[in-house]
This record gives structure tokens, C-alpha cells and sequence, in this order.
């Protein structure tokens, strides 16, 4: 059984992520690793659980909150 990192409970279906660096990370469900893993948006704070946008270092839901933010030229979809 594997412990979380996040929330330290034990659980029997725990799962590890490897980090292209080499770090490992125990989960016991991906709300957790989620939560310690997913960057936030830099103009609302919501997690970026998808392909999200990163410009100059730092990363954004979405084409607008990008603008919002003074990036200009980000796009959603090409």
C-alpha cells in the first residue's frame, strides 16, 4: 500500500507519477495528484488540467485570461 503526498492517506490502489526528471509522487486518487502537480492559471487561479498555454514561464487556462494578463498571440486552437 502506498501512502499520498498530499493527503497521507494509505490506500490499497495507490498510483505513482514520474516526473520527466525522475521524481516520484504517490497518489491515492488523481484529485490529489491533481492538486499538487497541475500549474494555475496566472490570471484566475484555476487548475490546468489540460493542455492549457505557457508563455515567458508562466501558464494560463485559456487565450483570455493570457490577454487579460498582457500576452498577446496565445491561441487556443490553431
Amino acid at each position: 500500500m502506498g501512502r499520498c503526498i498530499h493527503c497521507g492517506n494509505e490506500y490499497d490502489k495507490s498510483f505513482e507519477v514520474t516526473l520527466s526528471g525522475g521524481e516520484r509522487h504517490t497518489f491515492d486518487c488523481f484529485e490529489c495528484a491533481i492538486h499538487a502537480l497541475a500549474p494555475t492559471c496566472g490570471t484566475c487561479g484555476v487548475r490546468i488540467i489540460g493542455h492549457g498555454l505557457e508563455s515567458e514561464g508562466r501558464f494560463f487556462c485559456c487565450e483570455h485570461c493570457a490577454e487579460k494578463a498582457g500576452i498577446h498571440g496565445l491561441k487556443d486552437r490553431v
